[in-house]
């Protein structure tokens, strides 16, 4: 009996112990656990009516199909919000959660804080980080899934961006300090990188890419900027190829007017990195992506544009455009000559525009008319005044008369 009553079993191997470890798995979430497969179960149920209303045809089969759709999405993502808290936060909170586990809590309570001060921003970023969690999570299932689930998240995912850029579009309305107006740019720009570096290059994948000939070579341009570490110049660089880029992928949930002032932050951002510059050779990088912002923006948005508040303005533009037409045919006979009008062309027309703020602008202005006189097309009078005559004592009536040679600038 004391034989038997110490003999150890290995438990690993025991019926029980099999049941058991089992068990567990189901009760304590992980991500095979029980919450992994409510979350399987509604992601199905959600592409299956997904796919079902791709294919109707009739008005009534889709309204029906529509709001079943809601439904069931409204499940997937509850049943997605519970294993984040179920699971991962007591992973982190018990210190057995990974790197992906840690980062991806620390992103729920930022997007969570997001609702004290604006619930549709919170709502959509919600949204957008609940089923780019899950996206994860499927890339690891077969690849018939991942091609399934491919189709619906870029869709979904889309219209989540624009929903978001309106959002953005319409706090632009409001009375709003410059600085929150600023900060309001910087999530624009901030949404339309998210968008085009996670979900267009999916969209690539599932679609022809024929479609997108015409941001094909926007896109590989901004795809520079992915890697490495960019410096201030860099960028206002990447924030212009996402703004041409929202022109082609987002042209109604960023309106005009919104993108028009988007595009005078960053021509104001380059303004001031080349007068807050002391290196030459970054000055003439900024002065160089300067001339590059005023050609896309004159080129994409304001020659596009129809409505504009004061008639003068769109008078101005015109004889604008024409001079820069004109320019354009020197392109292919005189290259040099095309790069020197062209440049004088633009800094004439920008400097009329800071000159309305002249207290504000007055060391680009500056920098402006130096460059003009190092291309041949403004003198440069220095300050120096000289008195010649005679003078005599008068009546205060009478006025003195003296020969006077003046030059300034």
């Amino acid at each position: 009996m004391e034989e038997r009553s110490v003999r150890i079993y290995n438990s690993e191997r025991t019926f029980f112990s099999k049941l058991t470890s089992t068990i567990s798995k189901l009760l304590i979430p992980t991500k095979i656990g029980l919450n992994g497969m409510l979350i399987a179960i509604k992601r199905n149920n959600v592409l299956k009516v997904f796919e079902n209303l791709n294919k109707a045809e009739d008005a009534e089969k889709k309204e029906i199909l529509t709001k079943k759709l809601d439904d069931a999405y409204a499940l997937y993502l509850e049943s997605i919000d519970k294993h984040i808290m179920d699971t991962i936060y007591k992973k982190v909170k018990n210190e057995t959660a990974n790197e992906f586990e840690r980062e991806a809590l620390s992103q729920y309570y930022m997007i969570t804080h997001l609702k004290e001060t604006g619930y549709t921003e919170y709502k959509y970023r919600k949204q957008i980080y609940l089923i780019g969690l899950d996206y994860q999570n499927v890339l690891t299932e077969k690849p018939k899934v991942v091609e399934r689930y491919k189709v619906f998240y870029c869709t979904e995912t889309e219209m989540l961006y624009k929903g978001l850029l309106k959002h953005y579009s319409i706090r632009l309305a409001d009375n709003m300090s410059d600085g929150e107006k600023v900060e309001i740019y910087n999530k624009i720009f901030k949404t339309l990188e998210e968008y085009i570096s996670n979900i267009l290059p999916i969209k690539f994948e599932i679609e022809q890419k024929d479609s997108y000939k015409e941001i094909l070579d926007e896109y590989d341009n901004y795809d520079r900027f992915s890697v490495g570490k960019l410096d201030q110049n860099d960028v206002i660089e990447k924030n212009t190829i996402l703004l041409g880029l929202s022109r082609k992928l987002f042209t109604h949930s960023l309106p005009l007017v919104v993108a028009e002032q988007c595009y005078c932050k960053l021509l104001n951002d380059a303004r001031s990195l080349i007068v807050d510059t002391k290196v030459l050779r970054k000055q003439e990088k900024a002065y160089s992506l300067l001339m590059n912002i005023i050609e896309e923006f004159n080129a994409k948005l304001l020659s596009t544009k129809i409505y504009w508040e004061k008639p003068a303005q769109r008078e101005e533009f015109k004889k604008f455009w024409d001079s820069y037409k004109e320019v354009e045919k020197l392109k292919d006979t005189d290259y040099d000559e095309y790069i020197k009008q062209k440049e004088i062309l633009f800094v004439r027309n920008d400097l009329k525009q800071v000159n309305t703020n002249e207290n504000k602008y007055y060391k680009i202005i500056k920098f402006y008319k130096n460059r003009l006189v190092e291309l041949g097309v403004m003198r440069k009078l220095y300050n120096s005044y000289s008195s010649e005559g005679e003078y005599k004592k008068v009546a205060k009536d009478t006025k003195r008369e003296t020969k006077v040679s003046r030059e300034a600038v």
